[in-house]
């Protein structure tokens, strides 16, 4: 698929494990926490990627270079947008937008009809982001997790 991104040409294309090293430093370049020893590491992700293979999807510029990534999930009930990261260098052209439109598209093929993120309060750039396409901030509600280790 390739779609026109603010003039610019920029290739959507579903990710396997060959791109597991763009995908984590991308990640990095883009200030997002990486977990190596937990959810991050390649046999978590190799292991995520069998059971959800279109789940994980990454946006190319002309050249091939991985500039965009993000990873959905979902639980049955509603699709999770997860790991959202766009190149610094490749900002402000809509491919966090076209992202977040292709990651809704394949999660209403999955059946899902809520659509969220989980989006840390300080990141005011990514709640604007996800206003503009449509998203609703839920104030009300509280996050609580149990982990087994700080690396899942």
């Amino acid at each position: 698929m390739l779609t026109i991104v603010y003039g610019g040409f920029m290739k959507f294309r579903t990710l396997s494990l060959e791109d597991y090293d763009a995908m984590v430093e991308l990640w990095k370049a883009a200030g997002l926490p990486y977990k190596p020893k937990g959810r991050d590491s390649r046999e978590a992700i190799a292991e995520q990627m069998r059971n959800n293979p279109d789940f994980f999807v990454g946006a190319f510029d002309a050249n091939g270079k991985l500039v965009g990534v993000v990873v959905l999930s979902c639980d049955g009930r509603k699709g999770w947008i997860n790991r959202l990261a766009v190149h610094p260098e490749y900002r402000r052209r809509g491919i966090a937008k076209a992202l977040i439109a292709e990651g809704e598209k394949i999660l209403r093929k999955h059946g899902m009809r809520i659509i969220c993120a989980l989006i840390e309060d300080y990141n005011k750039a990514s709640k604007q982001l996800f206003r503009e396409c449509g998203y609703v901030e839920h104030r009300d509600i509280i996050y609580f997790s149990k982990r087994e280790s700080e690396e899942v």
